[in-house]
């Protein structure tokens, strides 16, 4: 009896991780869902300002001019570097932060061989507990980009970033993030967002400016508020990629759990079963052995 009140117990543990288990299934549902949403439009405002941008570009240049801005152009040599790393705040996420966390890994190894000065930001306590265990150290952390990142929290540090970047404090700005691009497909990339590069797109390469624009004031002083526009839209949406991609790992996660759980209650319970049928059978034993006694 003791061994079938065992399993009994073991049986109760795994339907109460069953539940929590579950729980946290559908709540990273909704929250992707949500994330998705937030991510999708963000993506399609960040391609129509880069279109916007490009289109604008071809034209100042058709006109005569060649347009510059600070955030476009590479600096002569790179003498220092910010590596931005965003991971999330909490775990059970399966291998999400294990990935960006590698390539950020291999981008350090890369800078110390070049002997080029990388200074390490890192968004979320789970990144920021792994550099302080790996003794890496870390010039800012931030810890309030949960799975709603605002425009307003990333805009303070694009701002920061920008002004270090035309001062000359900075060369180059990587974010080591997870990229989403499908449902069944999210990537741990690094992207180089300062300078911005080539203004250009595949399309307006092959076809030119498909838009014909009037302009107020001039597409120089256009370019210089869009320009910068652009780099907030983009370092946004690495912010917003990195949270729906934490939820979708999440989600997986969790499923696994309780896809588990289930195997395992179908297991404990053959074992209480079999337990259960021999507990039976040594008492009908012992009734019957002491039945026979008495005859």
């Amino acid at each position: 009896m003791a061994k079938a009140r065992a399993i009994i117990k073991r049986l109760k543990a795994v339907r109460n991780v069953r539940k929590i288990t579950r729980t946290m299934e559908l709540v990273a549902t909704a929250r992707f869902k949500k994330a998705m949403d937030r991510a999708t439009q963000a993506a399609a405002y960040t391609r129509k300002i880069s279109e916007i941008v490009s289109d604008l570009s071809n034209t100042d240049q058709e006109k005569g001019g060649a347009f510059t801005h600070p955030l476009l152009q590479q600096h002569p040599a790179e003498k220092k570097s910010i590596l931005l790393v965003i991971t999330s705040n909490r775990g059970l996420c399966g291998g999400y932060n294990g990935g960006v966390l590698r390539l950020a890994q291999g981008r350090i190894r890369q800078a110390k061989a070049d002997q080029l000065p990388l200074e390490i930001e890192v968004s979320g306590k789970r990144g920021i507990g792994f550099f302080k265990f790996q003794k890496i150290e870390t010039t800012a952390s931030y810890t309030h980009f949960e799975d709603k990142p605002s425009f307003e929290e990333v805009d303070v540090l694009a701002r920061r970033f920008v002004q270090l970047f035309v001062s000359g404090e900075i060369d180059r700005l990587d974010v080591s993030y997870t990229k989403f691009e499908t449902m069944s497909r999210q990537k741990s990339v690094i992207e180089t967002l300062l300078p911005i590069g080539k203004l250009t797109t595949a399309e307006s390469e092959k076809t030119g400016p498909k838009v014909e624009y009037e302009f107020l004031p001039s597409p120089r002083e256009i370019l210089e508020e869009l320009v910068p526009a652009s780099f907030k839209a983009r370092l946004y949406k690495c912010f917003l990629d990195a949270a729906v991609s934490e939820q979708i790992a999440r989600m997986v996660a969790m499923k696994s759990a309780t896809d588990n759980a289930d195997e395992m209650i179908r297991t404990i319970r053959a074992q209480y079963n079999r337990a259960r049928q021999s507990q039976i059978t040594s008492e009908l034993s012992e009734i019957i052995g002491g039945a026979a006694a008495l005859e």
